[in-house]
């Protein structure tokens, strides 16, 4: 009894996540006027014009682009920056070990719209505005925190015997450390990774901010569905269907270490 109300419970909680993506994706598959028209569950007229807009129009897909280009360029810098960091945290003690790693949690618990206007001007004095990279190190701020605090929580739970056998052995740190250390830590890597891609593909105020044109991400370009005559749904939905493929795609990739991440370490 108590087993069936649970998957009962998992089926209703299910449904009430699926019904918004459904809905998205009826509206993206109707014109706009049939939207406005009438109320459907399903597209009775079905047409794929809203796709085909983004799919021919440069400045529609080029926000993908846009976007895919600085959150992969922020993942590999944040965990390029994270694990070593994360290292030294697990591994050492030092003076203000513990004051340094409060801090790092504390740009992460700050709102973006505090650090806008500074890295705005920032980036305009080194020109580097409207640029990827001026994103994916914006994106750093609060996503280099985040990949410490969870690898720090992987690593420490790895022996330090290991460490000490590899040196014995004549492993040097860098051989150790890639060839040994981060394959042990994989399912940390992997949860880490999901969660950098994630909060910078959702972040919009840093990425509208830091754009105009060249850069600008697919969030930033649906607001020119405003227009005078209202909004121009169909076509807003089928952008924000797109919008949820790379995410999928991405916990597709890493479903087995998230997995074990999510059961292992600080998440």
């Amino acid at each position: 009894m108590k087993g069936k109300k649970k998957f009962v419970g998992l089926i209703i909680y299910f449904i009430l996540l699926v019904i918004p993506i459904y809905w998205m994706l009826n509206m993206s598959l109707r014109s706009n006027a049939d939207i406005l028209a009438s109320f459907s569950l399903y597209p009775e007229n079905l047409t794929f014009m809203n796709y085909r807009a983004i799919f021919t129009d440069p400045s529609w897909y080029m926000g993908y682009v846009n976007a895919i280009l600085y959150v992969v360029l922020n993942t590999v810098i944040s965990l390029g920056v994270a694990l070593p960091a994360a290292y030294a945290f697990s591994r050492y003690q030092f003076v203000g070990d513990k004051q340094m790693f409060f801090w790092l949690l504390t740009n992460r618990m700050a709102p973006a719209a505090v650090f806008a206007l500074p890295f705005f001007q920032l980036y305009s004095t080194f020109g580097l505005l409207d640029t990827h990279i001026a994103v994916a190190l914006a994106h750093c701020l609060f996503n280099v925190p985040l990949a410490v605090w969870i690898l720090e929580g992987f690593m420490s739970g790895v022996p330090r015997e290991i460490d000490e056998t590899a040196f014995i052995d004549g492993y040097s740190f860098p051989k150790f450390f890639i060839t040994i250390f981060i394959p042990l830590i994989r399912a940390g890597v992997g949860v880490t990774a999901f969660f950098c891609f994630m909060f910078s593909w959702v972040e919009l105020l840093l990425a509208r901010t830091l754009t105009v044109t060249d850069a600008k991400p697919i969030s930033a370009i649906m607001t020119r569905t405003i227009s005078a005559t209202g909004l121009d749904y169909g076509l807003l939905a089928a952008a924000g269907i797109l919008t949820i493929v790379p995410g999928a795609a991405v916990i597709w990739f890493v479903r087995n270490h998230m997995a074990k991440g999510f059961a292992l370490g600080r998440v």
